[in-house]
């Protein structure tokens, strides 16, 4: 049992530096922050100039006002811009090995492929969760530079929705690691990221669409109050199942093929 943990952390220090010394890691983590916030205050500030297409392109945030509007704004926005950037993480970090061709390389390693394969999730949960923060604290910032006054309880409330939505974001853009690793490159992953938010933005109009791991995330942090607490229970099996075949993907990989 200590030499399997030990083999975890050996692997987990590695991705980590792997993940580290990335400029691709860097470049999303950049783009996903800046380009939310980028949107958000342009949004806010084209909808205080008045202009009828971005109110209509707001609908019910149109009526709302400080925190609410910019928090409301920030959620659609990485709702969908969120899930396309931790879905290139993860195909990046699944998906390199093959285009880069060092997969062989991990084959000589005293580590499991499986075990390789769960610290590269453990490592991408980690940075997934520093961008959730970093995400809010740059929209914290942002709101108080506007003028939105000191965050009251009111402000913590709805600032609290933007890193537990980027979160559950992370975990539905799991099955993107396990595409990427049954289709041996980047391209896969990426593909299925689209798929899941084609798929999602289909299914947000469903009446069950509370009820399905890949949609609920996204319709709680827009609408807290339409989503049960139980619905967001269920986010949590598509990281489980999807790790579970990526692990086991990871167990049969084979040098000729």
């Amino acid at each position: 049992m200590n030499g399997k943990f030990h083999g975890f952390g050996v692997a987990l220090a590695f991705e980590a530096r792997k993940a580290a010394a990335s400029r691709v890691m860097v470049s999303i983590t950049v783009l996903l922050i800046g380009g939310v916030a980028a949107i958000a205050l342009g949004m806010l500030l084209a909808a205080a100039s008045g202009q009828e297409q971005v109110l209509a392109k707001l609908g019910p945030l149109a009526e709302l006002d400080g925190w609410a509007r910019l928090v409301g704004i920030v959620v659609q926005v990485t709702a969908a811009g969120g899930l396309g950037a931790f879905g290139v993480a993860l195909s990046w970090m699944f998906g390199r090995e093959f285009a880069d061709g060092t997969v062989s390389a991990l084959f000589a390693l005293p580590v499991s492929r499986p075990t390789i394969a769960l610290a590269k999730l453990a490592v991408f949960g980690i940075w997934a969760a520093g961008v959730a923060v970093l995400l809010t604290v740059v929209i914290a910032v942002l709101g108080v530079v506007m003028g939105l006054g000191a965050t009251d309880a009111a402000g913590l409330a709805e600032l609290a929705r933007v890193p537990v939505l980027a979160l559950f974001t992370a975990l539905i853009a799991v099955p993107a690691a396990w595409a990427a690793t049954i289709g041996r490159g980047l391209l896969p992953g990426i593909g299925v990221t689209v798929v899941i938010m084609v798929v999602a933005q289909l299914l947000a109009v469903s009446d069950a669409g509370v009820w399905i791991p890949i949609v609920a995330p996204a319709l709680w942090a827009i609408a807290p109050a339409s989503v049960p607490a139980a619905a967001l229970l269920t986010v949590p099996s598509v990281p489980l199942v999807f790790g579970a075949m990526c692990a086991l993907a990871w167990s049969r990989l084979q040098l000729d093929r």
